[in-house]
């Protein structure tokens, strides 16, 4: 917030007002193929490779809806608990970008394809519902790369290998009231879309996007003020960081007694502000009018419940449950649940272990550290959660110490071995013999006569120091429990 209009509207003036904002997010749907035709859409191939006829906008050719993308399409708009409309129509939304080769997008207008939903959010200890407007499929338009500074020596080259890849887009009420509130609605969205497999979500390959409308007005007013519109904003940092300078640019223009003037911006992340893009359109810009090319879309009950049955736990149930079933804490709950693959491995660790809280300990702490440290994905571990399963299960049998399974999930993680298969043969188990105990406890307490005699005058806490020795002279493989019987019963 370098900028002097952030410098004028401190943060004395900005308490004045309220913000109110509403989103539009862009998500690009995880199918194999392109929304009307069937181009693949990979990303990374080499430019304008993935196109025909019909995502180049060629006379003649024909859209041919995607199934699969509009059975996730209602996977989201579930998800988000709108209501699917049994007919939505296709639209042409007419302007002019030279990656859009048709001249028009293929989009939904009157009649969308879900409406009327809502998502919650944690605000102050609470929960706050965010409406969610509707939910309507569109394709994309083809990329636009600019090369060169000097107008001389500028160049903008398009690939149209996005065209007609398939999105939603997600529009919400204006609801959140804050930057944080957005920034938070957009991290819970994420996280349920991607439960889904609706979408991978990867705003760096442009399958999130997120256009921000924000306004301001005095608190205690019923009115909203005028919006600006902030567009293509492709990182969670961006969004909080534009509505922020966005917020404090329109109350210093207020306060000095000017206007808003409705128009779209961008934000520049190097000044970090926002400038005018151009001004706003209105619907009727568009010239919107039916698809002549595409037969209303009916959506049957069946195929709705069918469509429904199919769809995983969210991750607010999930949460709910691990925290009612598990006994997990609300942090654990939410760790566990930043993701579907963290959540399905967990459950998996957790159920062949039989200890819900040791798997989830583990899972956190020794299982994370270890990918984080190594760069890798929870789904490309190389210790199976089965598997970790089955360290859990070892320590819990007492035949390994828990000092000793940590140096054990060392080796599983660099060999793939199972833990059983490790201890076996690098003779690991836990040693609870009291009579092999007994000769390396006799031979500490020889060793150590001056703790020993400390700990007949009085001074119990040097048992802990014994037990360390013991522990230490048997590599770890003692068992703590046997080990503290014995000294206790021989320093009487």
């Amino acid at each position: 917030m370098s900028s002097a209009f952030v410098d004028l509207a401190g943060p004395g003036l900005i308490a004045k007002y309220e913000p109110v904002i509403g989103l539009e997010v862009h998500v690009q749907l995880a199918t194999a193929t392109k929304i009307f035709c069937a181009c693949p859409t990979s990303f990374g191939a080499q430019p304008n490779s993935n196109v025909c006829p019909v995502c180049l906008g060629l006379p003649g050719a024909l859209p041919v809806l995607n199934r699969a993308a509009v059975e996730l399409a209602i996977q989201a708009a579930l998800a988000l608990n709108c209501r699917v409309r049994p007919v939505s129509r296709f639209a042409r939304k007419n302007y002019f970008y030279p990656d859009l080769p048709k001249g028009y997008q293929i989009s939904q207008y009157e009649e969308p394809l879900a409406e009327h939903g809502w998502v919650e959010i944690p605000v102050d200890g609470a929960r706050k519902r965010i409406g969610i407007t509707r939910v309507h499929m569109e394709d994309d338009a083809g990329k636009s790369i600019h090369d060169g500074f000097r107008d001389s020596d500028r160049y903008t080259y398009v690939d149209l290998n996005r065209s007609g890849t398939p999105l939603i887009e997600i529009v919400t009420e204006p609801d959140m009231r804050g930057s944080g509130e957005a920034y938070d609605f957009l991290t819970g969205l994420k996280q349920t879309l991607e439960f889904l497999n609706v979408s991978t979500c990867d705003m760096e390959k442009g399958h999130l996007r997120c256009d921000a409308n924000v306004s301001v007005r005095l608190k205690g007013a019923d009115r909203f003020g005028t919006k600006a519109e902030v567009k293509n904003l492709n990182s969670f940092r961006f969004l909080k960081l534009a509505l922020d300078h966005e917020i404090a640019r329109q109350v210093a223009i207020l306060e000095s007694g000017g206007s808003i003037p409705q128009e779209t911006r961008l934000f520049n992340p190097e000044t970090g502000e926002t400038a005018t893009m151009r001004t706003k359109e209105h619907a009727h810009d568009y010239r919107y009018f039916p698809e002549p090319d595409l037969a209303p879309l009916q959506i049957a009950d069946a195929w709705l419940d069918e469509i429904r049955s199919r769809m995983p736990e969210l991750p607010t149930r999930k949460r709910a449950r691990f925290m009612e079933s598990h006994g997990l804490s609300a942090y654990d709950a939410d760790v566990l649940t930043a993701s579907r693959a963290i959540a399905e491995y967990y459950e998996k660790a957790a159920t062949a272990a039989g200890e819900p809280k040791a798997a989830a300990n583990w899972v956190m702490g020794d299982l994370m550290g270890a990918l984080n440290a190594d760069g890798r994905q929870i789904a490309d571990s190389p210790v199976a959660p089965e598997r970790l399963g089955e360290l859990l299960v070892l320590i819990r049998r007492g035949e390994i110490s828990g000092k000793i399974a940590k140096e054990v999930f060392v080796k599983m993680f660099s060999s793939g071995e199972a833990a059983g298969a490790i201890v076996e043969r690098e003779g690991l188990k836990q040693i609870s013999d009291t009579g092999a105990l007994e000769q390396i406890v006799d031979q500490v307490l020889q060793q150590n006569t001056k703790q020993v005699d400390q700990y007949k005058s009085g001074k119990e806490t040097v048992l802990g120091f014994l037990v360390g020795q013991v522990m230490k002279a048997s590599r770890g493989q003692a068992n703590p429990g046997v080990v503290n019987d014995l000294l206790k019963k021989k320093l009487c």
